[in-house]
């Protein structure tokens, strides 16, 4: 006598419709696993949980109306259990971290999908947590170097949308000395050069985002 499969139910929170399709047809032909449902936006993704009470969420970070991470944190408070997988195009591992912090259980590139997205369903179904390779080579990389401030994120991240020193100091109330010792700091942690360098390798490690 053969025991029925109860399936994994997962509920999909991309703002991208082609995406929500791709990930139901990749699970469709899988006994174990099956969509509850989906949602468009942040706030939507929270009232969805809240009326299906999935086994796994999948979220995409770059969310409409209410960020990926505002999301994780939410729901971790309201549900301690709730199991999360991020979603996403960056692979950078401040982004990563962020993400696991908040209390989600896995990290996932979309470019990954089609070869991650079900051992990574059923691992985190599991109890485990599950981290894209590449993803946690970058983490373990960098986890004994300094992090940036949040002023410095602040500095940095004015410097990426293209203003000059004299311009971030009189936003921040700031010297322009203290603006340049601020951003000292952040090419010797960053281990760059210069400004170009130091947004370069902030938008790949995702502490900033444009």
């Amino acid at each position: 006598m053969t025991l029925d499969i109860v399936p994994i139910r997962v509920l999909v929170v991309d703002d991208h419709a082609a995406l929500r399709d791709g990930i139901a047809a990749i699970v469709s032909n899988e006994p174990d696993i099956t969509i509850a449902g989906e949602a468009a936006n942040g706030e939507e993704a929270i009232a969805a949980y809240r009326t299906l009470r999935p086994d796994i969420m999948l979220l995409d970070l770059q969310m409409p109306v209410l960020g990926g991470l505002e999301v994780i944190k939410a729901l971790r408070e309201e549900f301690a259990g709730a199991r999360i997988v991020v979603l996403t195009t960056y692979e950078g591992d401040v982004q990563a971290l962020r993400a696991l912090k908040a209390g989600a259980s896995g990290y996932l590139l979309k470019t990954s999908l089609r070869k991650e997205l079900l051992e990574a369903i059923r691992v985190v179904h599991k109890g485990r947590r599950y981290v894209l390779a590449e993803v946690a080579q970058e983490i373990a990389v960098h986890a004994a170097e300094d992090p940036l401030t949040m002023r410095e994120v602040e500095v940095l991240g004015m410097v990426a949308d293209g203003n000059a020193n004299k311009v971030i100091a009189r936003r921040l109330s700031l010297s322009e000395d203290t603006v340049k010792a601020h951003l000292r700091a952040i090419y010797s942690k960053l281990d760059v050069n210069d400004r170009t360098q130091a947004v370069t390798v902030a938008l790949r490690r995702g502490i900033i985002a444009l």
